[in-house]
């Protein structure tokens, strides 16, 4: 019996020598990436000299590559390179071991209980923000959510361990850090290394918010209080192997990680949602019944996050036509069977959510926002495993999925209720990928509520 080998994995066009395929990604990265599932179920790219990325496009495969091949993986050059460019591992970019300690010692902070009591801190945060907007302004939605994910960070992480003006400094240099990482993570290693001012801004940045973070862990730890966030439990947390505490270098990159990768999404998602009620007054017209329904007319609390079904699905929908990541790696550390093909060890491996969720082989009519495809259980039942990944599977699944969904609920609910955004006619919104996929520019105009 003859055994048929598997076509060879194709190479996307477009690549240079040296520069590999970092001119499409350059110039338009979300449509290179979206382009490549047309190679089929793996294609080759090239993100750096003589070392081949293999994109995996098929859910199947995805899916296998994400939980039954995971013990076998590394987590690859995106996340090896944000550590490096962040300067210090987390648990987001750790791998193995040292990945599963960190996130053992971090869960604490993620628990029911610690997230019911981060509602009434994210609520308070929304409100004030809210209350500084005025009818008729032009607001820059994009940066009134960062703003905002910014504050409510501080007020669940920090609480009261940064005064106002360090707090401004962090939001300054935050931003420059946020705005370059997604360059620094996909480009070649020796872009960063040329004296750009670009280069240059975000050093300096970078060690500025390291030492903001560094000189709240030194003091907190220096005055021996617990003040109830979330630095505080990582003050408190130990290492289940050596009795250890956490050292300061450590619980700056896990609060600058958090930070990055935090704020950004939390932004990108709010961004979006707010874009979609306004195209769509169906939508938002249903959104508003449901919360006058569960809420009548009082602010949010966190046992009405399950009641928010409606608003559940607006946010799903959001995950799914806006998904705010764009490549994600893993790394063969030995020879594997993906599917019918063989991947040697040492292997890059990577999947976009952004453009898996777009499929229309999977979504029907993709491109329109939806919330009600979450009701049609006979739709959900046909997506195959691996198709739909909002936090990603396996061992390293998003271990904030259930935090992050909290505050997105309870933003919108408290946004949404109070004020009504129209987008500023004639612009021209698309998805725009850096750190996350976000809005290239998002300019609307709030109007109270009747």
């Amino acid at each position: 019996m003859t055994t048929v080998a598997p076509p060879p994995i194709p190479t996307a066009a477009g690549s240079l020598p040296l520069l590999g395929h970092a001119i499409p990604l350059l110039r338009d990265n979300l449509a290179f990436i979206a382009s490549l599932r047309a190679y089929g179920p793996l294609v080759r790219i090239h993100l750096q000299p003589q070392q081949p990325t293999i994109v995996v496009n098929e859910p199947a495969l995805i899916r296998q590559m994400l939980v039954d091949l995971a013990p076998g993986l590394d987590k690859g050059r995106f996340f090896e390179k944000m550590g490096q460019v962040l300067g210090g591992d987390s648990v987001v970019t750790a791998a193995g071991a040292d990945h599963v300690r960190k996130r053992r010692q971090l869960q604490p902070a993620f628990r029911q209980t610690e997230i019911a009591r981060y509602v009434d801190l994210m609520r308070d945060e929304v409100t004030r923000t809210v209350a500084t907007w005025k009818s008729g302004q032009v607001l820059d939605v994009r940066e009134a959510m960062v703003k905002l994910s910014l504050d409510m960070l501080a007020a669940t992480v920090f609480a009261s361990s940064l005064d106002e003006q360090a707090f401004q400094r962090l939001r300054r240099d935050l931003s420059v850090v946020m705005n370059g990482v997604g360059t620094r993570v996909m480009l070649p290693d020796w872009v960063e290394k040329l004296p750009l001012p670009a280069n240059r801004r975000f050093n300096a940045s970078r060690a500025a918010v390291r030492a903001i973070i560094g000189n709240a862990v030194d003091e907190l730890r220096a005055s021996g209080h617990d003040t109830g966030d979330m630095l505080s439990m990582l003050l408190s947390a130990q290492d289940e192997e050596t009795g250890r505490p956490m050292t300061g270098h450590q619980i700056c990159s896990e609060v600058l990680t958090l930070a990055v990768a935090g704020t950004e999404t939390t932004a990108s998602v709010l961004s979006w949602v707010l874009y979609e009620l306004a195209r769509n007054p169906e939508v938002d017209q249903r959104l508003q019944a449901e919360l006058a329904e569960v809420l009548d007319g009082r602010p949010v609390a966190f046992e009405d996050i399950p009641k928010l079904t409606y608003l559940r699905n607006v946010i799903t929908e959001a995950l799914r036509l806006h998904h705010t990541g764009w490549l994600v790696t893993r790394r063969t550390l030995d020879t594997i069977q993906l599917g019918e093909f063989e991947i040697p060890a040492g292997t890059e491996l990577a999947y976009c959510q952004h453009a898996l969720h777009r499929d229309p082989d999977f979504f029907p009519d993709p491109l329109r926002f939806d919330p009600d495809r979450w009701l049609d259980e006979k739709q959900k039942a046909a997506l195959p495993d691996g198709a739909f990944l909002p936090f990603g599977a396996g061992k390293h699944k998003c271990i904030g999925d259930h935090f992050a969904l909290t505050e997105l609920t309870t933003a919108i609910a408290t946004m949404a209720g109070a004020w009504r955004l129209a987008p500023v006619p004639d612009q021209k919104v698309r998805p725009v990928a850096r750190a996350t996929v976000r809005p290239s520019t998002l300019m609307m105009t709030p109007g109270p509520r009747a």
